[in-house]
């Protein structure tokens, strides 16, 4: 599955940069993420709880920084296993561009897949909540970065 979009952030490109570098930022805007640590400059470990039509599962992954071009780009790309409920990998190709002193125009392009119990629920819902959980995240990102920006500035 494959999807894209774009937010404005009301903060300038280097804001919204550290933002998407710092784990306390990213845990706050991952929907049901219960924990995001560093594991180095360019990966970290997560658990997250999702619930995708009947099936709610556990995920435990990683994510990893790549093709870094700070501050203008990178793909952010993980995987998590769900035990039973299957497992789901992704990337997403992020892009920053300055529109004006104090905001940033954030495209993402994101790839996802998904298998075992999850894969069985059908495309159409897979897709739908994927869409709903990606709106969220870089909606909740852009607020947190938004508060961040103002607070420091």
């Amino acid at each position: 599955m494959d999807m894209q979009s774009s937010e404005r952030i009301e903060a300038p490109v280097e804001a919204v940069w550290r933002g998407l570098n710092d784990p306390t930022i990213l845990a706050q805007a991952i929907p049901g993420c219960e924990s995001l640590e560093k594991t180095s400059d360019t990966a970290m470990s997560a658990r997250v709880v999702l619930k995708i039509g009947p099936i709610k599962a556990k995920f435990e992954g990683s994510v990893e920084l790549q093709n870094l071009n700070p501050p203008h780009s990178y793909t952010i790309a993980g995987e998590g296993k769900g035990g039973l409920a299957g497992f789901a990998k992704g990337a997403a190709d992020v892009s920053l561009e300055s529109d004006g002193p104090d905001a940033t125009i954030l495209t993402y392009v994101v790839k996802a897949e998904v298998g075992g119990k999850i894969a069985q629920l059908g495309s159409r819902l897979i897709d739908s909540t994927a869409k709903k959980l990606a709106g969220e995240f870089f909606s909740s990102f852009g607020a947190a970065v938004s508060a961040a920006n103002a607070a420091t500035g």
